[in-house]
């Protein structure tokens, strides 16, 4: 895919293709991969999935920002969010793929 965003519809379709499963099904599987990862963030703050990557939730501390167009300052709440690493083995693949183009 040529893509930068796509949707689980997209990859339910994909799988679809892939696999010969009906639709329903790819798409009730997608939705099953991604509550298991929201669940494993809410729970224990990181989802490791082997050969892929490492789903990790930081808390980010409140701080004072700046507006760069007037240069005013205001202040930036705390917050979650999520951070990923990819695993050696995707990043290994993903350079072999690039460098090959």
């Amino acid at each position: 895919m040529d893509k930068q965003n796509i949707s689980r519809d997209e990859i339910a379709e994909a799988m679809k293709n892939e696999f010969g499963f009906n639709r329903k099904l790819c798409l009730d599987i997608v939705n099953d991969i991604i509550d298991i990862i929201i669940e494993g963030l809410q729970t224990d703050n990181k989802v490791k999935i082997h050969n892929f990557g490492t789903f990790k939730l930081n808390n980010k501390k409140s701080r004072i920002g700046r507006n760069p167009k007037t240069g005013e300052e205001h202040k930036i709440s705390s917050r979650n969010v999520i951070t990923f690493k990819a695993s050696k083995i995707l990043l290994k693949y993903i350079n072999n793929k690039i460098s090959d183009k």
